[in-house]
């Protein structure tokens, strides 16, 4: 929501019907808050203040404005990864998905990490928005689990290791995620948190259907054989050495997965296979049902 003018935000709702997807964060009350720390501390910022500075209030003051403009003119509105307890509250699960207009998205990691961890994995856990308090991870779950939240995703950023470990305001937000979205959800339906069913629908099934993505996020005949083949008895730590992005590192190194990916199909066609991949195959153009 970098356009904060309300005039034109209305504007903007009201002139499409298409959806209209938006990161709910209110520039004023974090540019207030990055002045206040860096009057204190200058450009080396403790990253435990992220949080503090891209707060809750930030995060809630926007999303609460978007979804008002969007009830206010009937938009379709999208919020993309939400990352407090307190914002979850303004959605609703008592209507099928395919008749909401206002949904709701949360990323991995403000589901894994909490502000407790800033301590040891630093701008590595730098993202916008920030990852909050355990309270608000719990807060999180339960919303993803009661359908007030509708997807789950990964919010891919990779930047360099040489522009992450920068001093806190030249260090970019954002980081890898994609690789170990699948074992990273898988882990918490070993645990109990999740069930498969429920990780299937929130990061397969529920996207394509909110943007009504053509034959694709099921596994059906006459649908294109998007389909990711699992071990689930292959444990493995993620490290330097089994890094597949080409940035070389991530925010889940050190953990031990219980399971690993060895296919991963496309179109069809497989172009990964144990740590393999094929250059050949080429991807197709996203069709839309709309």
């Amino acid at each position: 929501m970098l356009v904060d003018n309300e005039e034109i935000l209305e504007k903007i709702f009201s002139s499409t019907k298409m959806i209209i997807s938006v990161h709910c964060e209110d520039e004023a009350t974090i540019r207030k808050n990055t002045k206040k720390f860096t009057d204190k501390f200058g450009d080396d910022i403790p990253l435990k203040y992220h949080p503090v500075i891209r707060s809750e209030e930030a995060c809630y003051l926007s999303s609460s404005k978007a979804i008002e403009l969007a009830k206010k003119t009937g938009a379709r509105l999208h919020v993309f990864h939400l990352s407090t307890a307190k914002e979850t509250h303004l959605f609703r699960n008592d209507i099928p998905l395919k008749e909401k207009q206002i949904t709701a998205e949360v990323c991995i990691h403000h589901l894994w990490f909490s502000d407790k961890d800033y301590a040891e994995k630093g701008t590595h856990i730098k993202w916008n928005p920030a990852v909050k308090t355990e309270a608000d991870r719990q807060g999180l779950w339960e919303a993803l689990l009661d359908d007030r939240i509708d997807v789950l995703a990964t919010d891919h950023a990779p930047h360099t290791l040489e522009e992450k470990n920068n001093v806190y305001t030249k260090a970019p937000s954002g980081g890898p995620l994609v690789q170990h979205a699948i074992p990273a959800i898988l882990e918490k339906v070993k645990e109990g948190v999740i069930s498969i069913e429920k990780a299937v629908e929130k990061m397969s099934h529920n996207p394509a259907i909110l943007f009504q993505i053509e034959k694709r996020g099921f596994i059906k005949e006459g649908y294109f054989a998007d389909l990711v083949l699992i071990d689930t008895n292959k444990p493995q730590t993620v490290s330097k050495d089994n890094i597949l992005y080409k940035c070389g590192w991530s925010p889940f190194e050190g953990t031990t997965f219980s399971s690993s990916i060895t296919h991963t199909f496309v179109n069809g066609n497989l172009i990964y296979k144990n740590g393999n991949f094929n250059d050949e195959i080429k991807g197709k153009r996203i069709t839309f049902n709309r």
